[in-house]
């Protein structure tokens, strides 16, 4: 069950930084993100009153679906901040990269799972290739807009870490398509009143109509590959493997978006993989 479980996360790495890179390429972020997710909206809501009507209401689990729904829309918000402030090859593993940091230490505390020492060599390894990559490593001085880039993709970083611990929680008690619901809700709900404001939302459906078609389908489905792959293995072996999506979202940004990559970058990306394996195989 683990292989497949691999086999998902993978998956989902792709996906994930497929779609990143349609909202670097659109034209404003947040009407980008909200025609996507209200596409999504429309497909998964049956799934979301499905799961309403037959879970056990408690009030537990009203409480991790509205933190879900808090943390998914202000994740989503924050990222089409982020992508204003940097490009794909600097933002995207700033923001995996906290991720990466935090979701192994807590799940491993919070939900008893473990690794073993090579998981826990692999982990370092992914967390420092990530920084690598980001530039964070660098002695070069930073400006005003990396500082303003290094808070927002930390921010969403945190977010990406509390609601995968969260969401782990509520595939307990509602299914992993319902789960998706609660995150275009709320990326529909947080990015309206910016939508609203820019009046450039029919610009970007004229312009990005077949990627936010395209997109609506691979940026739930990337989480909801990763929401089935964790019933199927310990999320702490698990979740840096989606990190993956950082080599794959480096790499769009090098050959689609023609960004600056140099050596060290490259070198940054080896050891992510390696880190990956040595948890994949040995963690």
């Amino acid at each position: 069950m683990m292989v497949y479980g691999l086999l998902l996360v993978i998956a989902s790495a792709f996906t994930h930084a497929l779609w990143n890179l349609f909202a670097k390429r659109s034209l404003h972020k947040e009407s980008f993100l909200f025609s996507l997710h209200a596409v999504a909206t429309v497909l998964f809501l049956p799934f979301f009153i499905r799961d309403l009507i037959a879970m056990t209401w408690t009030w537990g689990h009203a409480l991790l679906l509205i933190v879900s729904f808090l943390l998914q829309g202000t994740y989503l918000y924050l990222v089409s901040q982020a992508y204003k402030s940097g490009e794909l090859s600097q933002v995207y593993p700033m923001m995996r990269g906290t991720a990466a940091l935090l979701v192994p230490l807590v799940s491993v505390s919070l939900y008893g799972e473990s690794m073993s020492v090579i998981g826990w060599v692999g982990w370092s390894l992914i967390v420092g290739g990530l920084f690598g990559l980001s530039g964070m490593l660098s002695v070069k001085q930073k400006d005003k807009s990396w500082w303003i880039a290094l808070a927002l993709t930390t921010s969403v970083g945190m977010c990406t870490a509390a609601y995968t611990l969260t969401d782990k929680a509520v595939v307990e008690f509602f299914s992993p398509l319902g789960l998706i619901e609660i995150s275009n809700i709320g990326a529909v709900i947080f990015l309206a009143p910016a939508v609203k404001r820019a009046g450039l939302l029919r610009r970007e459906w004229r312009t990005n109509w077949s990627t936010i078609g395209l997109g609506a389908v691979i940026s739930p489905g990337s989480y909801l590959l990763f929401l089935f792959a964790m019933t199927l293995g310990p999320l702490a072996h698990l979740a840096p493997i989606r990190e993956f999506s950082i080599v794959i979202g480096t790499l769009l940004g090098y050959w689609i978006l023609k960004e600056k990559q140099g050596k060290k970058r490259l070198v940054a990306s080896t050891i992510v993989a390696a880190g990956m394996a040595l948890i994949s195989m040995w963690g």
